[in-house]
């Protein structure tokens, strides 16, 4: 079991990253009550406001300009989203909100900059509690995350994961109805029907009567490893938990007196929960629902638009020497490369091509349903984009490919001013990455800066307007569900690919280190299971807050306890040989060997698959070195979050003056989850390689050996430049295979093997049939 938050904060040593944290601070009072007014305020928020404290703060708003500290180039957004509201034409509650439409992306900006540029606390909190009785509730969650995660003075202040505040975008919608509908004193007199009839008795039948166990009325025939419960005989109800919150973490933390102490009073329950599956129209797509649904792979896509929110100017929040553009770029290829391993370990292959103009093979149903009541729009399968999508958006977005393909044949462009770009050149990336994520620091903020949203509104074939249906692609913590997003951005990235077509490969000069040589790397076991975890959905209860003498008291939890995708810790132990003492960077890269067919991809073609695992600072000494690096070291991973629950209840325990808050307490919300590392595998291993190299120290700054990688993310330092050299490097160019190989680069054979951690209950070999089964827990 991977260490715990809490157990670390009080020994003193958070650290998500290679370099431990010299001191912990901890909370104050005028924090904690900061804090403790952020988690308040997204309470049940597409529910009316119950905090008659923050009722009374919000209707004391007044908009005077100066209560801004607004830059002199500032759009005019903010004023016009106050004239909206004013004339009550602003996008009303209970409505659907599309982060790519345009429209809303000018409310958003424009409530964004009531938040952010707000010169006291005093007025951000009066004009958040404005903004949560009058805007509408995901515009209103949208703006203060992006607040809360930009704004300087705000450093290690958090909200609720996005998934604890919208369940709803997260779970299907089965699920969500049986969490609104939950009811503390009708659940204890409930009687368990579905577990009787359908699970007991059926079951029964096919444990005595061999000849009738594939019958289609057995409601047990369609047993998936996401459907654990049905192995244990349990039904599609809740439950009580009298255990614990279950999470990697969770074994340790459960050992704590003081966690007891501040759960005690509260009435946890749970209830099993399906991954989509296309039961309309299936294709072979469904099978990867585990992992392109999964909590962590898509709030990891929303947190990361949120921190280089296209709307944000790179000058303003400090991302030009994040080297947006190119990082976005980085990021991508990453998320496709990580989603092809996964194809690959269901033996599918590349990534469809992607053409506005053929029919899209395989559908998708989310079954997501908006708070509103309102489905998510579906696609069947074979549909036809170009027959019911809107032309002028597709033409438009054709447009765009066509331009910048041609501007990076051309090798040259030309800006309003006259000033002349050379596309050929390594640095050129930076621009190629501003257009295509169609940010405000494009050149061309009047054409590429447009292109993205018009992409997004045709694949949701939804009008420019306030008023629209919801679709997954019009938001970014639900894109990524549907196949066609990578297909999609596939596209995209070959744009990326083209331009490096002009970039010169490296020379065998450029990689080789002088004087070393990485004589070998050890991998330990790369193993991969599916377990359990329990996600906050608090959230969708549908009952009256309770206050007592006038304080809020949080006295129920429900959670839904879903499959996941983990693996065991695996380490590194690296032999590497220098000739002198000398300052290194050691890199990292995971990457598939073989195709879909056995046959092993070259390397050239091979180089957009792999993913940049780690990098890290390391003194060589002269003479043999020997090191170690666990995976547990990854900079860029986090185990799972504190749950929105138990840290309102660490914050209520703070407050009273019982508990001392680490201010680092909460992984950061941009780190990737460590679980999704590797694909799934095969349970007779996986071929896989890793690629491992070393080079010299260029960085222009000396490495920090006290940076707090478990809250800094975006602006506030959260990329993690090791030295000046480009992101993928040496993968970022194509390859020349007779330069390429150096004695400083190292690559290495390994299989993922795949641990069915449910085998033991197949064919009824599971004793205490009919309740949840708590060793399993232990065990991994």
């Amino acid at each position: 079991m991977k260490v715990t938050i809490l157990l670390l904060a009080i020994l003193g040593l958070v650290a998500a990253g290679p370099y431990p944290i010299k001191d912990t601070k901890f909370a104050d009072k005028e924090f904690l009550a900061k804090q403790k007014f952020l988690f308040e305020i997204v309470y049940r928020v597409e529910d009316p406001l119950m905090f008659e404290e923050y009722i009374k703060i919000g209707k004391s708003f007044v908009y005077h300009k100066e209560d801004y500290n607004l830059p002199e180039h500032h759009n005019d957004f903010m004023e016009k989203y106050y004239k909206a509201y004013k004339y009550g034409v602003s996008l009303p509650k209970g409505e659907f909100f599309a982060a790519t439409v345009e429209t809303h992306m000018e409310q958003l900006s424009g409530l964004f900059d009531f938040f952010y540029y707000a010169k006291t606390w005093e007025i951000f909190q009066r004009n958040v509690c404005w903004a949560r009785l009058y805007a509408n509730e995901a515009l209103f969650v949208h703006a203060l995350t992006m607040a809360v995660m930009h704004r300087p003075d705000f450093e290690y202040f958090t909200l609720p994961a996005i998934y604890e505040i919208f369940p709803q975008y997260f779970f299907n919608s089965k699920f969500v109805f049986e969490a609104e509908k939950f009811d503390y004193d009708v659940w204890s007199k409930y009687i368990m029907y579905e577990k009787e009839y359908k699970d007991v008795i059926y079951t029964d039948y096919a444990k005595y009567f061999k000849q009738y166990k594939n019958y289609n009325y057995f409601y047990t025939k369609d047993w998936k490893v996401w459907q654990w419960w049905k192995l244990m005989g349990l039904g599609e109800h809740w439950y009580t938990e009298d255990h614990f919150i279950m999470r990697d973490n969770m074994h340790d933390l459960s050992k704590e007196t003081k966690y007891h102490e501040m759960m005690k009073d509260v009435k946890m329950f749970w209830m099993p929960v399906d991954y989509t599956r296309d039961i309309y129209f299936y294709n072979q797509e469904s099978e990867l629902s585990y992992f392109t649904e999964d909590i962590g792979w898509n709030s990891f896509w929303y947190y990361f638009n949120l921190d280089y929110s296209t709307f944000l100017k790179g000058d303003d929040f400090d991302m030009v020497k994040d080297r947006r553009g190119e990082y976005y770029f980085y990021i991508v290829r990453a998320m496709l490369a990580r989603y092809y391993m996964e194809r690959l370990s269901h033996g599918y292959g590349e990534i469809p091509e992607f053409s506005f103009f053929s029919e899209i093979e395989y559908g998708y149903d989310p079954q997501l349903i908006h708070y509103n009541g309102v489905g998510f729009s579906y696609r069947k399968n074979y549909f036809d984009y170009e027959t019911y999508g809107n032309f002028d958006y597709l033409y438009k977005v054709l447009g765009f490919f066509q331009r910048i393909e041609g501007i990076i044949t051309q090798g040259y462009y030309t800006t309003a001013d006259g000033h002349k770009i050379d596309f050929h050149k390594p640095e050129a990336i930076e621009y190629i990455g501003n257009m295509l994520h169609g940010n405000i620091d494009a050149y061309d903020k009047y054409f590429f800066t447009f292109w993205y949203s018009y992409a997004h509104m045709y694949f949701g074939y939804v009008e420019n307007t306030d008023f629209v249906y919801p679709h997954v692609f019009l938001n970014y913590e639900t894109m990524m569900r549907d196949p066609i997003f990578y297909q999609f951005y596939k596209k995209v990235t070959n744009v990326f690919f083209k331009f490096y077509e002009f970039v010169d490969p490296y020379t065998y000069k450029d990689l080789y280190f002088p004087g070393v040589e990485i004589e070998k790397v050890v991998v330990s076991d790369l193993v991969t299971y599916f377990d359990l975890v329990d996600f906050d959905v608090t959230n969708l209860m549908n009952e009256k807050p309770t206050f007592v003498d006038g304080e809020f008291v949080w006295d129920k939890t429900l959670l839904a306890r879903q499959m996941r995708l983990n693996h065991k810790d695996f380490e590194f132990e690296f032999t590497v040989k220098s000739d002198k003492d000398q300052k290194a960077v050691v890199r990292v890269f995971f990457g598939p060997k073989y195709d879909e067919f056995g046959q092993v991809i070259p390397l050239h073609e091979n180089r957009e698959n792999f993913i940049e695992f780690d990098d890290f600072y390391y003194e060589l000494k002269a003479g043999v070195n020997t090191f170690k690096r666990s995976s547990k070291d990854f900079y860029w991973t986090a185990d799972d979050r504190t749950t929105y629950t138990e840290l309102y209840k660490y914050i209520m325990l703070a407050y009273e003056g019982s508990y001392d808050f680490p201010l680092n307490h909460n992984y950061s919300h941009c780190l990737y989850p460590d679980r999704l590392v590797l694909p799934r595998g095969w349970k007779k291993g996986m071929p896989m390689q890793f690629f491992f190299f070393v080079s010299p120290f260029t960085g222009s700054y000396e490495p920090s050996y006290s940076y707090d990688y478990t809250y800094h993310c975006g602006d506030k330092r959260g990329i993690h430049n090791t030295d000046d050299m480009p992101f993928a490097y040496p993968f970022d160019r194509e390859i020349d295979e007779f330069e390429f190989f150096v004695p400083n680069m190292y690559f290495k054979d390994v299989k993922i093997y795949h641990k069915d951690t449910f085998e033991k209950y197949y064919d009824y070999k599971y004793n205490e049939f009919g309740s949840f089964d708590y060793s399993y827990f232990y065990k991994y």
